[in-house]
């Protein structure tokens, strides 16, 4: 568990060119909704900055803990032995593929935003509502509207997310994914034009990149060489099935 945990507050973290490019003129749009007098006081504007963040997150560790939740069933019901293990290389091959889609060699899985189009064009307009914002409750309830917008790096984290054994798990592995992509994003709420530039890098891009890769592989291993033995057996124990039989 403790190497998820890593590695999903490294997908976040090392993800923040990506999130800088698709995030970051989100966040400077609602900065700028903010009266003047805010906007032109930091000490103002950063409440509103990691209160736009806190409901992102907050939306991601919900979409976690459902992700999570069914990934545990689907699991336990494809082998209460091996089931945890087929998740676990399919995680290990999503975060590969988040890692090339850092580095702009796997364009293709930002196909996989259409599968929240549907649900957007519902939120979407309730984000609209809450347009321009300009006290810290709306902020909140922007930010936790924001959270489910189509993003192919968060679904590939919630993908992974399904692997994370339970609800709780789950909603844990996309919260530090959130926290991991805070820096990025609330810095370019703040200093937007100065940070956008980062986005722009192809350097910075391919060792994100390259970095999500490794910890991708070094998933299996650890999984080859008995680390995840304990967590699947945990996982057989504490399932409401197991405990029936």
């Amino acid at each position: 568990m403790e190497y998820s945990l890593l590695a999903a507050f490294g997908i976040g973290l090392f993800s923040s060119a990506h999130c800088i490019g698709m995030c970051g003129g989100i966040v400077g749009a609602l900065s700028f909704g903010l009266p003047l007098e805010i906007r032109n006081d930091r000490r103002r504007l950063l409440p509103y900055i990691l209160l736009y963040n806190l409901g992102r997150i907050l939306s991601y560790t919900l979409a976690g803990a459902l992700l999570a939740g069914a990934g545990s069933e689907l699991l336990y019901r494809i082998s209460p032995q091996y089931g945890y293990l087929v998740l676990q290389w399919f995680a290990a091959l999503v975060m590969i593929a988040i890692g090339l889609y850092l580095a702009g060699w796997f364009p293709r899985l930002a196909l996989i935003e259409s599968l929240g189009r549907p649900l957007w064009r519902y939120l979407e307009p309730v984000g609209q509502r809450l347009l321009p914002v300009t006290t810290p409750r709306q902020a909140l309830l922007f930010g936790m509207v924001w959270g489910w917008l189509p993003c192919g790096l968060v679904y590939g984290a919630l993908v992974y997310s399904m692997s994370a054994g339970s609800a709780l798990h789950g909603a844990l592995f996309m919260a530090l994914f959130g926290l991991g992509t805070l820096p990025a994003v609330a810095t370019a709420g703040i200093l937007t034009s100065r940070v956008a530039h980062l986005a722009r890098m192809p350097r910075a891009r391919r060792a994100a990149g390259i970095f999500i890769i490794l910890l991708g592989v070094l998933g299996p291993f650890l999984t080859l060489t008995g680390s995840g033995t304990d967590h699947q057996q945990h996982l057989h124990r504490d399932h409401p099935a197991a405990a029936d039989g």
